[in-house]
């Protein structure tokens, strides 16, 4: 019989050559790539061996496994150990309830264990919902700069006095109601007026946002308009031109006037003076609005030290109270009572700090002494703010009275709630003649914290007090105060408000070695 024709030569096709240097080519079995597959998020299914899988011994430049979403086009795959080729596992951050499970497959299979990824799920869900909360109170940055360019180069003419009076009066300046229509609607802005030998500071339209810190959106100067009562000017408190003849008016000052986001209600002073029956009625409810207030404060201080700056005049009349636009969660509808209500509470004075230290006296005493008397921040700030303690809790803390030669102790604060104990051990932290034990701001507004969300003393009556018995109550407390605004969520509640950000900042970014320390000091 004939032979058979030899068989055709195999040809080598160039997709199926060794790879070029900077290639990524495909082994057999692989799917094939398809459009938008960076998005493309359930993972398709891998051959087994011997069905045109690549053997086990595949050469490191081999991809592992299709792209994912959570890796990016032209990115080489991260290389693994030669027992398991595994994907880099998604971000907690980006982990949500719609994630692919064949990601969260990776995640469960991580060495921490499941444990572990459900609570860095829960720290970064409480750090996104913070930011949520802290735009409801001031804003979107996005908005805020499209509106100080809007207010750029405008003046009285453009703004429309809503009321004549001043709705504040501050130590430095007054503050007065305007109107300025912004994309289709009527905003209200605060037109700040410093007082004579009180001159605004450039730098704070430099500092950025914080919720602490007054917000300038722009600034021009201008004379007042001739129906603006202000108090101190001439010429403001005529009384009218006579029946027989018509009087001059004096002419118009020109001032520098700020243009301001938030429109104080009062100062705190005001505040202050104003609670004597509130404290009396609910001491527990005021002096936890007193802890908030400070906590704001000692917020807004840590953020001016972080940029070089200082208040100017730490005291109760230069700092500003502003009503919330979210109330409370108790409050469905309803208008809550003034006086129970938490305000924001705003640095609204500033000034660069000098590189030039403060000389030392002769003595400790001495130099506590002239920290009291004249204050010169930052130094002095932990001393002022253990002074607005005591104001706070309307005790007197006069100079005459904590400085007399005879009087080595402060003034005691009477114990009403469960606030008050701790209110005075924070007081007399602060205001230690020894600046060694004298605590900064910075552990002031960690106590503050621990005094109004825990971990209590009473946490230590039946374990004693360990890093992993505060790791475990922390832990506890993060998945309870997610679940509590899943609740209130469901129940169509309001947003949580300033006391629940001030909440989520918290238990956002604390460890168990702060509540270590914190609780040691305290308690």
């Amino acid at each position: 019989d004939p032979l058979p024709p030899p068989l055709p030569k195999k040809q080598l096709q160039r997709a199926e050559s060794l790879p070029e240097p900077g290639s990524s080519p495909r082994c057999h079995g692989d799917p094939e790539p398809r459009a938008g597959s960076v998005l493309y998020s359930i993972p398709a299914a891998h051959p087994r061996h011997g069905q045109g899988a690549p053997p086990p011994d595949r050469p490191p430049w081999a991809p592992k496994k299709p792209l994912t979403k959570s890796q990016s086009l032209g990115e080489p795959p991260a290389r693994s150990s030669p027992q398991k080729a595994a994907a880099p596992s998604p971000s907690l951050k980006e982990v949500t309830f719609g994630t692919a499970d064949g990601e969260l497959g990776q995640l469960l299979e991580s060495p921490a264990g499941v444990c572990a990824v459900i609570l860095g799920c829960q720290e970064a869900s409480l750090a996104r919902l913070s930011t949520h909360m802290q735009e409801e109170l001031v804003g979107p940055e996005e908005r805020q700069r499209l509106l100080e360019a809007e207010l750029a180069g405008k003046g009285w003419a453009a703004l429309a006095v809503l009321d004549p009076r001043p709705c504040c009066q501050s130590g430095d300046a007054w503050y007065f109601r305007v109107g300025f229509t912004f994309q289709h609607r009527q905003l209200q802005l605060a037109a700040k007026v410093p007082k004579p030998c009180c001159s605004s500071l450039g730098l704070q339209s430099s500092l950025g946002t914080h919720c602490s810190l007054q917000h300038l959106l722009g600034r021009f100067t201008d004379r007042l308009p001739r129906e603006l009562l202000l108090p101190g000017i001439p010429g403001k408190h005529s009384q009218g031109p006579s029946s027989e003849e018509p009087a001059c008016p004096a002419p118009q000052p020109v001032l520098q006037v700020l243009l301001c986001a938030e429109v104080p209600q009062q100062t705190l002073a005001d505040f202050v003076k104003g609670s004597h029956a509130l404290h009396r009625a609910s001491p527990g409810h005021y002096e936890r609005l007193g802890c908030l207030l400070l906590l704001q404060l000692c917020m807004g201080l840590e953020h001016l030290r972080g940029q070089n700056v200082a208040q100017g005049d730490l005291c109760p009349e230069n700092l500003l109270l502003v009503e919330c636009p979210c109330p409370p969660q108790s409050q469905q509808g309803q208008k809550e009572p003034l006086g129970l209500s938490l305000p924001r509470l705003l640095i609204s004075s500033f000034f660069k700090v000098q590189e030039k230290p403060r000389p030392h006296s002769s003595s400790q005493e001495q130099d506590w002494r002239q920290g009291l008397a004249a204050p010169s921040p930052p130094a002095a700030a932990e001393l002022n703010v253990g002074r607005l303690i005591y104001q706070i809790l309307h005790v007197d803390i006069s100079l005459e009275n904590i400085l007399g030669f005879r009087s080595r102790r402060l003034p005691e604060i009477p114990s009403l709630s469960i606030y008050s104990a701790g209110l005075k051990r924070l007081a007399t932290l602060l205001l230690h003649r020894d600046p060694q034990h004298r605590v900064s701001i910075q552990q002031a507004r960690a106590i503050l914290q621990v005094l109004l969300w825990g971990p209590r003393q009473e946490l230590f009556a039946r374990s004693r007090r360990s890093l992993e018995l505060l790791r475990s109550w922390l832990e506890l407390k993060r998945a309870l105060l997610l679940l509590r605004f899943a609740e209130d969520s469901a129940g169509a509640r309001v947003s949580p408000g300033l006391e629940g950000w001030l909440c989520c900042q918290y238990f956002q970014g604390v460890t168990e070695h702060t509540l270590y320390q914190v609780t040691q000091v305290l308690y």
